[in-house]
């Protein structure tokens, strides 16, 4: 889909909501503000794609609201160069925006339909990371370890295998919760066998399933 002067337009509008909703890190608006989250969605959906919500995609599945995906984001602290790890690439667009901000990503996704929509938006769009069908609560071993690990889906404990996957001063941000509501939860690796725990707001998300899926 063309990126037009009214996607554009909407973008920097949902930008300046962002800001009004405590989103900071200039990094992660420019980043939004960028991509034109039109592109993974239905072209039916433009007048939906800049609107501060989530909406359905495929497979049962939804691309995460806008200021969903900006508190993650930032609280990953992304650098240019960072190696991040993100379970569940969904439509792509949490992908895209590292992607942007100059990560080198490796994105997990247990629905085969998705994982392979996904490489084709972002490829259109000139960005480029790591794709993998497979089973998110495994994690990538060995690509890391990981400056950040980010989990796009609602989990009621930890996966065991990830932390470890993780540098130390590595963080992780999660959902962590039932499925009704989840705390985001950052989890930083202070050392070999120390993390750090700290909770930012309830948020819902669609549950993290093991193992993958073929539709």
């Amino acid at each position: 889909m063309t990126d037009t002067f009214l996607a554009k337009g909407k973008r920097k509008l949902l930008v300046e909501e962002l800001k009004r909703k405590g989103i900071s890190d200039e990094e992660v608006l420019r980043a939004i503000n960028t991509v034109p989250r039109h592109d993974f969605m239905d072209p039916a959906f433009l007048n939906h794609a800049y609107i501060d919500k989530a909406f359905p995609i495929s497979s049962g599945q939804t691309i995460s609201q806008p200021y969903t995906v900006a508190v993650q984001t930032e609280l990953l602290r992304v650098k240019r160069r960072d190696k991040i790890l993100e379970i569940g690439t969904g439509s792509g667009y949490q992908c895209a925006i590292l992607a942007e901000m100059g990560a080198k990503v490796y994105t997990i996704e247990r629905y085969r339909e998705l994982h392979l929509r996904a490489q084709r938006t972002l490829a259109s769009l000139g960005y480029t990371a790591d794709f993998f069908f497979g089973d998110g609560y495994e994690g990538k071993p060995q690509y890391g370890p990981f400056d950040a690990i980010v989990i796009t889906a609602a989990t009621k404990e930890i996966p065991e295998k990830l932390p470890p996957q993780l540098k130390i001063g590595g963080r992780m941000v999660v959902p962590l919760g039932d499925s009704n509501s989840q705390v985001m939860t950052l989890v930083i690796r202070k050392g070999e066998n120390d993390f750090e725990y700290s909770s930012h707001g309830s948020f819902i998300f669609v549950p993290m399933l093991k193992g993958t899926a073929s539709e």
